[in-house]
């Protein structure tokens, strides 16, 4: 069967920036290091008065269409993964297309069109939709266009509000990629949770604990689910992206993983030596002193010269946009695959052939895990990002600034911001219609 997978990306990022140990920690009262070490994050995207998921989607399509020379007529399908939708009907994809509409010769009109909710999980499943589509031979020798925006907002003075973020992420997904080609086996974890939710409101409702254990479990048995399709070992892959809602997250799935495909290889018995085999559930009585053994297997193994070159080579590469932009909810685990191809780029690392693990996440909950390989085009399509350029030209929020912008996108409050930046060449929201639907313009 021909290869199905990625063949280009684009990203925009929200137009306004807040520093978080120079800007938001002192406001807060907080050590910097809170935020730099502790979640590691060094700043969060905001979108300007005039963005929102509909512009900033819009805009990465555009960014992507252009550079690849596409007319509508060359798109079969679009679609869009959002949890920061804010109609309950029309979808955000319908919005984008009228958007591009503006600015091509042309329509979308043939195009199936919809929107994609499971929390920031959403933008892998639209990815798989869009692969078994062209997979199938429905798609008439078009593309398809997946879009994961979203503007990740949190109360004040809640516990995600250093976490908070916004961009998009725009994926061409069509047959023979010049970026990665996805596997045809997947492995899922899923159950029913309550860890995040946004049950008819804006900001959503968090169990921070509770989160970061949901999150750790699903991924464990989505690589179990899918190792029991494809056997995994440490050195299979050049780089595993995981879903990041902020780094130190990251930190903690990253052990987690290879804790579990280092268990029955060489390299397991490799660390025996230092810290000896893992913990197997039959040597023990019980689930509870089962658990409390492999936790101490895991502290030990953290502190291995291993287990850190391994994770410096093949986590902290992608982390190096999140940790500029914050949290994109659907878009994450896409940046995190961006951020591992920069670098790979700008360090004159070879990739074609190799093998990305790809972990995605989404709050209620789900992970997916899937295998994608490296294609020879891939250098070429990262060089073309402008993301370096965009995050330079963010404009610097003061705090009494970021209180504004943050109250401008709160739902519940009416306030009239006046915008940070100049719009030039993007789309904008320009107001509301007779039935209260969004109004976008594009600007020269």
């Amino acid at each position: 069967m021909t290869t199905v997978g990625i063949d280009a990306v684009e990203i925009w990022t929200g137009k306004l920036k807040l520093d978080l140990p120079e800007t938001f920690a002192p406001a807060q009262g907080d050590d910097p290091e809170k935020y730099t070490k502790g979640l590691g994050l060094e700043a969060s995207s905001f979108p300007d008065t005039y963005e929102d998921i509909v512009t900033m989607g819009a805009n990465a399509a555009k960014r992507l269409m252009d550079r690849k020379g596409l007319a509508p007529d060359d798109v079969g399908r679009i679609d869009v993964a959002t949890e920061s939708a804010f109609d309950n009907s029309k979808p955000v994809s319908t919005y984008v297309a009228g958007c591009l509409e503006q600015v091509y010769d042309g329509d979308f009109h043939h195009a199936n069109k919809g929107e994609r909710k499971f929390a920031c999980i959403s933008g892998t499943q639209a990815l798989d939709d869009a692969y078994n589509w062209i997979a199938a031979g429905r798609n008439r020798d078009r593309a398809a266009l997946v879009i994961a925006t979203d503007t990740a907002l949190y109360a004040r003075d809640s516990s995600g509000e250093a976490t908070q973020g916004a961009g998009a992420v725009a994926m061409l997904i069509d047959e023979d990629p010049n970026l990665v080609a996805l596997s045809h086996e997947q492995g899922y974890g899923s159950a029913d949770e309550t860890d995040f939710l946004k049950p008819q409101q804006q900001f959503p409702s968090v169990d921070g604990k509770r989160s970061m254990q949901v999150y750790l479990a699903r991924m464990r048995e989505a690589l179990e689910d899918y190792e029991s399709q494809v056997p995994t070992h440490p050195d299979d892959f050049a780089y595993v992206p995981f879903h990041t809602p902020f780094p130190g997250m990251v930190r903690k799935a990253g052990l987690l993983g290879y804790r579990h495909i280092l268990r029955n290889t060489d390299l397991e018995d490799a660390v025996a030596d230092e810290i000896g085999r893992q913990p197997r559930q039959e040597s023990f009585e019980d689930r509870e002193a089962y658990e409390e053994a492999i936790q101490a297997y895991m502290d030990d193994l953290k502190g291995t010269d291993r287990y850190r070159e391994w994770y410096d080579a093949t986590i902290e590469p992608t982390l190096s946009i999140s940790r500029q932009v914050g949290n994109w909810y659907t878009g994450s685990v896409h940046l995190a695959r961006a951020s591992a191809l920069k670098t790979a780029a700008e360090t004159g690392r070879g990739l074609t052939g190799e093998t990305l693990l790809v972990a995605s996440y989404g709050s209620g909950a789900q992970a997916e895990i899937h295998a994608e390989t490296i294609q020879e085009g891939w250098k070429a399509e990262i060089e073309a990002l402008s993301i370096d350029e965009q995050l330079r030209r963010r404009y610097d929020l003061s705090f009494e600034e970021y209180e504004e912008v943050h109250d401008a996108h709160n739902h519940d409050l009416d306030r009239e911001v006046e915008e940070f930046t100049q719009p030039s060449g993007e789309f904008v929201h320009a107001g509301w219609g007779r039935m209260n639907e969004r109004k976008y313009e594009y600007v020269e």
